[in-house]
Parts: C-alpha cells; structure tokens; sequence
C-alpha cells in the first residue's frame, strides 16, 4: 500500500474529524454493540484542537491515500526522547490492509533518536491489543511513570534500540 503522511493543518479540519468519526464509531459498534463513541471531540474537531494545535510537544500526520486522508496520528515528542503516541487512526475501509503498520514504520523512520514509546487504548479495544503487541512491538504494563494507569485502559511500552552512528 501506497501511503503518503503531510503535517495535519487547521485546514484539515473538517476532513479528519470525519475519518477519525469512522474509526472510533466503528470500534464502538464491533466491541461495545453501541453506534457512537470516541474520546470528546473526537467528531467535530475538538479533539485535534485540544491535543494537537493547544500542544507545544505534539505533531500530528494525516495519512493519504492516492491523495485521500484515509487516517492520521498525533504523538508527543519530548527532549528526554521518552515520546508519547497518542493516537492512530485508520478508517475501516482501509484497517487490515498494512496501512496501520506503515504510519508505525513512519513514526518509528520519523523520529529514529526515540528512546522508548508509550501510549494507553481501551482495555475493550482488542484489535488495537494485537496491533500494538503483534504488529508493532508494544509491551503491556502495569502503569507507567508518564502515563500513569488510566482507568479503563491498557498501557503499552515500547523501549527502542539505540541506533548505530
């Protein structure tokens, strides 16, 4: 799969919300047996408003596909290289397809001095579970010292290998 990343603008808003809206609902549907749900503001824009562009630490990509957004990310990058992925998203159209693995590939390619990883998704999320364990190479733990233990999810870690100069 063909995949292109640009930095997410003011201006991809309402575009992304809408794909973000997808994912999110999607999830809900297949693990909750409810239509919606979602972090707020995860489908009018507040969400990337609150976490992205109100951040100082955090960029984010939209991922496109033959020129479509088909998903994004946001993560925190910190100066201790103890950086933050805070979200992924893909819309169902395109999950089980590699594109998932390939905004990984970009974030791990994006930011290679990264000492380790962390992120935290809903213990009900079981697909994210393998994803983030099989596919990316995220370990559970109990809590973490930047994360703390959110209630009602999981926390992953990721330590990453120095690389050779």
């Amino acid at each position: 799969m063909n995949l292109s990343f640009e930095v997410i603008t003011e201006a991809d808003i309402p575009e992304l919300p809408r794909v973000m809206t997808r994912a999110f609902d999607d999830d809900s549907r297949r693990h909750l047996g409810v239509d919606r749900g979602g972090p707020e503001g995860y489908d009018n824009g507040d969400f990337f408003r609150k976490w992205l562009f109100g951040q100082t630490v955090t960029e984010g990509f939209k991922v496109l596909f033959e020129g479509a957004a088909i998903g994004g990310c946001i993560v925190w990058i910190f100066p201790t290289g103890d950086n933050i992925l805070g979200t992924i998203f893909i819309d169902p159209d395109f999950q089980d397809s590699g594109a998932g693995s390939a905004v990984w590939k970009f974030i791990e390619g994006r930011y290679p001095h990264t000492k380790s990883w962390r992120l935290a998704t809903p213990k009900f999320a079981t697909k994210n579970h393998h994803f983030y364990e099989i596919k990316c190479g995220f370990q559970r733990v109990r809590s973490d010292r930047i994360l703390g233990k959110p209630a009602d999810e999981f926390v992953y870690r990721k330590v990453m290998k120095a690389k050779k100069r």
